[in-house]
């Protein structure tokens, strides 16, 4: 009884997977006990956070991946500890007190001292068994055949399988509990060879099919071999590509500036001997005055009453002369500033653009109709460029892009990018239809839509995940845009301006506008500029009113100038004048730069004013974009 004991708990202590005794045993949610090792083995090869029970397959969930955070089988470690402390004893002494055993008969499945090794070597059925040594066994250089004893019959081996039941059994237990028709039991041995046979099979398939995968595998590198080494032939192909196109851009940029030198250098030596001279005229003029009008005393003799005529004849000589002529240095003032590099944006060849003369060309225009070609205005003296927009009557915005262009969004999708010379070089976001567009500082383009959503995208105008919640149309109506290191919407039925940081969400605080309703609103300096029908307003951040400018019978539209001061346009609609003035940021006029410009009625009052990066003026109707030298 106590040797079937031993057989039943060896066994109990043998992990399923591995056949040996269990290291760390970790008990999976079905109950079923295995080694530590052997979990992770079957996690690794399922490649996620569950086990299949190799006995039962039941699924169990593996805490964060980590096998080591499975319950700890306590009763089957200490059992396995406990054995681990006794060495084995003999199984074949009779008496109570059994000594160590000493060797293990392989053929026998018994372990013997050395007294029963002694009596086992005498008997001549027991020659030829394989007797391996326990220090063999402990080692682990040798692995001992274990004999299956019944549980029922304690004597017997389990040399028998049933193959319906899937379990060994004795003979006496294959002839009284599987006799049954259906069960088929054969020998232990025959079922152990069919099942070495079997694995050795698995073992075959599983060697072609490593082959196979590891043959794909060096496919597989062949082909990064291939990608890497034509990565290289890029790089290098675009290095060298790179350092031609830098040395050909340097010598264009050479030659480039050379031309603008030298076309310029004369310009500039007219108009510095124009101011010498007059220099020269004023140091004449002072000494001269000061020679005579600073003296306290009357002349009385002869020679001073001389000098003192001669003087002053001298002084009336150069007071008499004729004032400076405006004419000669704004003549060569416009040759020179006629003089305008023209950027190469959206052309396909490698060059940085050329430099071109703006030829004037005096034409007399109709009263009632503007040239399409450059032309000067009898009353302005402006060259102007006309250009008709691609979506006749649909234009909704106007900004000043990052690179020096303009940019006019239109109500029905798309943003036509239009150079200073009135070219149309490039349409981008068709599918947003526009109310108002700005630019941030890092070049993301930032857009308000039909709708009252605001967008937000990269410099190469592709949408970012970026969300903002404004008011719908039916709660804040109209609305418009613009930008500094914040977003400013301002809506017209609701009558305040909605502050929003870049990063999205909410509105972080809003701006009131105090009974007028801001139809357009430009950053302008810690400040906002809001253009109001005919009136113009400098407001804080708070949305007090500083400063502000009426113009009765008119409509206003306000833009900040390269100069950082205010440029006004002051459109007439009924009659199609347009006037544009400069004012500083208390609205002090500085000049005026347009009067009554005549301009095609285009039946509606929305209408933007910009300035290009390069000087140039640009007021965009409806219909059509005005640019104005």
């Amino acid at each position: 009884m106590a040797e079937a004991l031993e057989t039943v708990i060896s066994q109990s202590t043998e992990c399923p997977v591995c056949l040996s005794t269990f290291t760390d045993p970790k008990i999976l949610s079905c109950s079923h006990t295995f080694c530590k090792g052997c979990l992770d083995n079957l996690l690794e090869c399922l490649g996620n956070c569950q086990i299949r029970c190799p006995v039962c397959r039941a699924v169990t969930q593996v805490p964060h991946q980590d096998v080591g955070r499975l319950q700890v089988n306590l009763a089957l470690k200490s059992l396995i500890d406990d054995m681990k402390g006794h060495p084995q004893i003999c199984t074949n002494c009779q008496s109570n007190d059994k000594p160590h055993a000493d060797v293990y008969c392989q053929d026998c499945g018994k372990y013997l001292c050395t007294s029963c090794l002694n009596v086992h070597s005498q008997w001549g059925d027991f020659i030829g068994h394989d007797v391996v040594a326990m220090s063999e066994i402990s080692s682990g250089n040798v692995s001992v055949t274990r004999y299956r004893k019944c549980r029922k019959h304690s004597k017997e081996d389990e040399d028998y399988f049933c193959s319906t039941c899937r379990r060994f059994t004795c003979f006496r237990c294959g002839m009284m509990d599987h006799k049954d028709e259906g069960h088929q039991v054969i020998e232990g041995a025959v079922y152990e060879d069919k099942h070495m046979k079997n694995i050795e099979d698995l073992k075959s398939k599983v060697d072609k099919k490593q082959s196979c995968y590891q043959k794909y595998i060096d496919f597989i590198d062949e082909q990064k071999k291939s990608v890497d080494n034509a990565k290289k032939r890029c790089t290098s192909d675009i290095n060298k590509a790179y350092d031609d196109a830098v040395r050909q851009l340097t010598e264009k940029r050479e030659s480039l500036l050379r031309e603008v030198k030298e076309t310029t250098e004369g310009v500039e030596k007219e108009l510095k001997s124009m101011k010498t001279s007059a220099q020269k005229h004023i140091h004449r003029l002072t000494t001269i005055a000061d020679m005579v009008t600073k003296r306290t005393k009357i002349p009385l003799d002869m020679d001073t009453l001389a000098t003192h005529d001669t003087l002053c004849e001298e002084l009336r000589e150069v007071i008499d002369q004729k004032d400076p002529d405006y004419e000669q240095p704004k003549k060569s003032g416009m040759k020179g500033i006629r003089v305008k590099f023209e950027r190469n944006v959206g052309v396909k060849e490698l060059g940085l653009g050329k430099i071109v003369k703006i030829v004037e060309k005096n034409v007399a225009l109709p009263t009632n109709k503007v040239s399409d070609e450059k032309d000067i205005s009898l009353r302005t003296n402006k060259i102007v460029k006309k250009v008709a927009l691609p979506n006749k009557g649909r234009m909704a915005a106007m900004v000043s892009t990052p690179d020096g262009r303009m940019a006019v969004g239109c109500s029905t999708g798309g943003i036509s990018i239009i150079s200073s010379d009135g070219k149309l070089q490039q349409t981008v976001m068709r599918d947003v239809k526009f109310r108002g567009v700005g630019f941030l500082s890092d070049g993301r383009c930032v857009v308000i839509d039909t709708s009252n959503n605001i967008r937000l995208y990269t410099p190469e105008y592709t949408k970012l995940n970026i969300m903002f919640e404004t008011l719908s149309r039916d709660e804040g109506g109209f609305s418009d845009l613009t930008v500094d290191d914040q977003i400013y919407v301002s809506y017209w039925k609701d009558k305040k301006i909605q502050v929003f940081s870049t990063a999205g969400g909410q509105a972080i605080r809003e701006i009131p506008c105090n009974g007028y309703v801001s139809q357009q609103t430009t950053s302008y300096h810690g400040f906002l500029i809001t253009s109001s029908y005919d009136t113009i307003r400098l407001i804080d951040k708070q949305g007090a009113v500083q400063h502000e400018l009426t113009e009765p019978g008119s409509d206003l539209y306000a833009a900040v100038s390269q100069g950082n001061t205010i440029l006004t346009a002051k459109m007439k609609h009924y009659e199609g004048l347009l006037s544009i003035d400069e004012y500083t940021n208390e609205f002090t006029h500085v000049r005026n730069l347009v009067t009554d410009y005549e301009i095609e009625k285009s039946g509606t009052y929305w209408c933007y004013l910009q300035q290009y990066r390069s000087g140039e003026i640009a007021f965009c109707t409806r219909d059509r974009l005005y640019i104005l030298l």
